[in-house]
């Protein structure tokens, strides 16, 4: 049963279910959701997940997570990781990072916590917001650029009712290039509210002063 369930709903490097993960797989079936998990090219990637256009995203991606049994990490104020919220947040994966204390180098934080760890899939939603934004905020591909992974592409997909990994990009420094490989592979992605989901576009760099 263990290998029939890998083989049609896959898991992080080929990882036996578990009464967990089953049972976690069990919830998104009957909500009518695929999971989705290309094979990660290795132990540590950063996540670009979107387009996030509601609350409910986090908790289908939750379900994913412990249903793949992906090492899904991400990183919030630490403000939120006090009291028993800290708890559950550290137990669904958040990592607390002050960034007061990393000053302006808040992707070189970043960065050194992923180099930290011996796998790692770091979630970050681009768009940094679930109302509509004209473009991506660019910091996932600097984190995944500096620290040398590759940016594995993930669906929130509602119009399909798929969640996962479709896929991988290595950051060239060509972001426009970069970019339009990413938007390929959310190509018909819908979000829960379509008209909150703007373009798979890198932030415009802001001409310096003079």
């Amino acid at each position: 049963m263990a290998l029939i369930l890998r083989d049609v709903f896959p898991t992080w490097k080929n990882l036996p279910h578990t009464p967990g993960s089953r049972a976690a797989l069990v919830c998104l079936r009957l909500a009518g959701w695929t999971p989705v998990l290309e094979p990660p090219p290795g132990l540590k990637f950063v996540v670009a997940a979107g387009p996030h256009t509601a609350n409910a995203d986090f908790w289908v991606a939750l379900f994913w997570i412990w249903a793949t049994r992906t090492p899904m990490r991400w990183v919030g104020k630490h403000q939120l990781f006090s009291g028993p919220q800290g708890s559950f947040m550290r137990a669904v994966g958040g990592i607390s990072l002050d960034r007061s204390k990393a000053k302006a180098n808040f992707v070189g934080a970043v960065v050194e916590l992923i180099h930290m760890q011996p796998e790692i899939a770091l979630a970050v939603a681009p768009e940094g917001s679930r109302a509509y934004t004209p473009y991506w905020k660019t910091g996932f591909y600097c984190m995944a650029q500096e620290a040398g992974v590759p940016i594995g592409v993930m669906a929130l997909d509602w119009g399909r009712k798929r969640i996962g990994i479709t896929g991988y990009v290595q950051p060239t420094g060509d972001i426009e290039a970069d970019f339009a490989s990413i938007a390929a592979l959310l190509g018909g992605v819908q979000g829960r509210y379509p008209k909150n989901q703007g373009p798979i576009a890198p932030r415009p760099v802001q001409p310096k002063s003079v």
